[in-house]
Formats: C-alpha cells, structure tokens, sequence
C-alpha cells in the first residue's frame, strides 16, 4: 500500500500545524498550549475519547474502528517537547520564544501523527481499537515514563505500542529499523572532588582539587579502552567542568563534573558504575581529597521487540517501497519505558540531507509529512484487520 492520497489532500494542513507549533515551542513538562492543540484538534476529528493532564501534560485519543470484536488495542506514540536552543535558521515560522526550539523534530511527529488521527477516525477501516499518545518531557524529563506511572497501558488497555522519529542523513521519507537494542541506555553523571583550596603560589599548602578532576577527565576513558569487552558499546562523556573559584590566583575548593553514561546492556551499566565510583575515589585517594559520585540511572536501553520490529518494518516497505537496517543509536530515547511495559516497536524515518538534531540550524522536513502520517495509519489498519 503506497502513500495515502488522504495525506496529500491533508498535507498543507498537517504542514501548517508542524510549522505552528514549530514557532511556540515549550519545554519539558511545560507543553501547556501544544497540548491544548491537540486535545481540540483530537475532539474536532471525532475521536471517541480524549484525555488530557495524563503524565501531567500528556494527552490521550481513543479511535474506535467499524468494528471491535478483534479485543485488538494498539498505541501509537509521538513526543511534543522542544530543546533549550536558540534557533539559527531564519525561517519565517521560527520560534517565537527566545532560547526554545524545535530541535529534534517533535513538531514534525506531533503533527504527524495528528494528521494520522484525523484520517483514522475518518475512515475507522480497522477491527479494534487505536490510541493515540502525544507525550511531553522526552528530552531529559522522562515523560513516557510518567505517563506509564500514571496507567497509560492498563487504562487504555494498551496491547502493543509503535513509535517514530525523524533522522537527517537518511533520504527523505525512507524508513530504518533494527530488532533489539536501539537507543542507549542514557545515565547522568555528577562528580565533585573536594580537596583544600589556597594561592595559586603555594600549591604545596593545597590539595588541588583540578588536578584530581584532570586526572579522573583522563582516567574515565580506561571504562571503555580497558574495562569494557570491546565489542560491547559504552561511551562515557564528561560535558561539563566547573570550579568554586573564578579567579586567576586562586586554586579552588571544589571541581564539579557533569556528563553521560551511554551503554547497550545492563552488564555494561553495571561494570560502568561500579568503575566510575573506583576511579574517581582512588584518583581522590591519590591525591588526598574527597570525590563524592552521583550515578542516576535514567532511560534504559530501548528495546525493539522482534515479532512488532518485523511487522513495522513491513509496513514502512508497503508505504516507501523498502525498509533498510538501522543502526545501533547511543543517544537515549524515553520510549523505552513504554517498550518495557508493553511489545512494541520504533522507527527512523528520514529527514534528508539537513542539519543534526539538536543543532540550532536543524529544521523538520515537511516533505516527509505523507510518509509518516501513512506508516502509522497503516500500523493501525494492517494490525487490525477488517475482516
């Protein structure tokens, strides 16, 4: 089954929502009005239910097919959360609220899968039942596990859900996938060496807390170069270095640390954790000061379930024509609590040739708009059947 001629009809549409919420981006939890939007729009298209202030400012949209005897219940999921960016591009939609983005495309899946809403519940060619789930707080505030937290599955009676995102560097509208581990485990790092501040003059009466850091900055790459199996992936980045001294003559009391963890196993976030608090207390040891480690375990790895990967990858290849192998990601991606509570499966679908994610020149690609809006309708009708 090829694109949808509905979604041509309705791309201008889906476009000028995409564009809308583009140029009003909000943060985090804070997706008061984006949701607002969709929970109007929601009731516009006639679904049979619509829930908000789900996982705080999450909404919920039931469609019921023609028929339901099939018991079938599935989720489709997309994210409504911006970046903390200043925008670079110069378009004339660009945000409207200064050092908020749209950096990652949540615009583009909003919108997106609004326009799938709207034709599902146009047509209802399916035996079952689609819920339909716009998240918030996927960048860093863990929204898809809030929303879990607060019933999201069992309410709805969720039996299987799919997720999608935007990749630059892939041709425009082609889709990717792999089965298993896909995006990496994400964890926080927070390291403060405290040592003995004094004059930069006189080292000797110090313990200097900068060469404890420096040291440590250094020492934590042996985690992947010698402490990890090396064909097991593990990244460890540290992001950020502060001190409690802003002087040029001063050797300061505390260096403060921040950065990531990024693994593909549980065995692999084990051994990482337990080397980051012996090295950073050893190399404290060493030196005679004090570390203090902070290790949060935040996303866990996402994990594509094999039977749901092979059915998604079927149906992007009868909406493009193909479907290629993904690769592994070590970015995090919050749909991993959703893929631990239910099977499920998640996509790339590309942007094109633009800027990265996350940069302040990257731009969602509305040519990709048909496509998209097409693989979820068809998850939704060819995972339930009429007839």
């Amino acid at each position: 089954m090829p694109i949808k001629n509905r979604f041509a009809e309705l791309h201008s549409d889906i476009t000028a929502w995409r564009r809308d919420f583009h140029a009003h981006p909000e943060l985090m939890f804070d997706t008061h009005r984006t949701a607002g939007i969709v929970a109007e729009k929601l009731r516009a298209f006639g679904c049979d239910e619509v829930v908000e202030g789900l996982g705080r400012t999450g909404v919920v949209g039931v469609i019921r097919g023609r028929a339901t005897g099939s018991g079938k219940v599935v989720g489709l999921r997309a994210d409504m959360d911006a970046l903390p960016i200043e925008e670079a591009t110069g378009l004339d939609y660009a945000s409207e609220n200064p050092g908020k983005m749209h950096a990652c495309g949540h615009d583009g899946h909003t919108a997106m899968l609004l326009g799938a809403a709207q034709y599902l519940a146009e047509t209802r060619n399916f035996d079952g039942t689609c819920v339909v789930i716009f998240q918030p707080a996927e960048e860093g505030g863990g929204g898809g596990r809030v929303m879990c937290e607060d019933g999201l599955m069992d309410r709805f009676g969720i039996q299987e859900v799919y997720g999608m995102h935007n990749w630059p560097g892939q041709p425009a509208g082609a889709f990717a996938i792999r089965p298993g581990p896909f995006f990496a485990a994400a964890d926080l790092l927070d390291i403060r060496f405290t040592g003995r501040g004094g004059h930069a003059a006189k080292p000797h009466d110090t313990v200097d807390p900068v060469v404890m850091a420096a040291k440590a900055v250094s020492a934590l790459q042996t985690i992947v170069s010698r402490n990890a199996d090396p064909t097991h992936q593990v990244v460890v980045s540290i992001t950020s270095v502060e001190t409690s001294s802003k002087a040029f003559n001063v050797i300061p009391q505390e260096v403060h640390l921040k950065g990531t963890v990024r693994t593909l196993s549980e065995e692999m976030r084990d051994l990482a954790e337990a080397r980051i608090h012996a090295i950073c207390s050893g190399v404290a040891d060493m030196f005679g000061g004090e570390a203090h480690v902070r290790y949060d375990r935040n996303y866990p790895v996402m994990v594509n379930h094999d039977a749901q990967t092979e059915f998604a990858a079927h149906v992007a290849a009868s909406v493009a024509g193909d479907c290629t192998e993904a690769p592994l990601v070590m970015g995090g991606e919050d749909f991993a609590f959703m893929l631990e509570e239910r099977p499920g499966a998640y996509i790339l679908v590309g942007n094109g040739d633009t800027a990265a994610v996350h940069h302040p020149e990257y731009n969602f690609n509305d040519d990709i708009i048909p496509e998209g809006c097409s693989w979820w309708a068809e998850i939704a009708e060819q995972r339930m059947p009429i007839g």
